[in-house]
């Protein structure tokens, strides 16, 4: 049986609830250092949010039809995707508002995070934590739009500062996490939400 809390990590960015603290930024890459790092996935991140909206607007027919009984409507994915940009910006800025995972939880969140990662897609079947389990989604898709924009705005801006600060990003629930890792996982976590929406391409 799935442990639902194990499940909040690995479909909601909620594990990512932890602390930012002091340590030395990584070695600049052959690529051109940190910042051309961060700047190439929030690059992608901003694709794969701009994909989200696109499918948002072609399913405006059904907009808040769930697509099977149980299932989100497309409103409520947008939803969704959107409260875990601003909950994953919270913990980029140093203030998550959802718990962390228990300690003995950790070890196998970390896991699933690389995992993911190495793998470039989210597993099936995992439920949101009820914090990002919208009940309702914005009332048109152009209000979800708006409502995407600003929260991949703020999760943007948030990770600029990060790396340009010098910090890494210390998770209470997988332990030291790179702000370009952090980034990546929010673009596969969009990306798996994208494929829900009847006007997906």
């Amino acid at each position: 049986m799935r442990v639902n809390s194990v499940a909040v990590v690995v479909s909601a960015l909620t594990a990512l609830a932890g602390q930012v603290l002091q340590r030395p930024a990584a070695p600049a890459r052959s690529t051109g250092g940190p910042m051309a790092d961060i700047n190439d996935v929030l690059a992608g991140n901003r694709a794969a949010v701009l994909d989200l909206v696109a499918a948002a607007e072609r399913s405006a027919a059904t907009w808040t039809t769930p697509r099977a009984p149980g299932k989100w409507s497309p409103s409520q994915v947008v939803e969704h995707v959107a409260g875990g940009l601003e909950e994953a910006a919270n913990v980029v800025s140093g203030a998550p508002s959802i718990p962390m995972l228990p300690a003995l939880l950790r070890p196998l969140a970390r896991l699933y995070f690389n995992r993911i990662l190495k793998k470039g897609v989210f597993p099936k079947g995992w439920k949101a934590h009820k914090a990002l389990d919208p009940a309702t989604g914005s009332a048109t898709p152009a209000q979800a739009r708006a409502r995407l924009e600003g929260a991949l705005d703020r999760f943007d801006q948030e990770c600029r500062k990060l790396a340009a600060s010098g910090q890494h990003l210390v998770s209470t629930s997988f332990g030291t996490v790179s702000v370009e890792d952090l980034v990546r996982f929010s673009a596969l976590h969009t990306r798996h939400h994208c494929k829900q929406m009847p006007g997906a391409t």
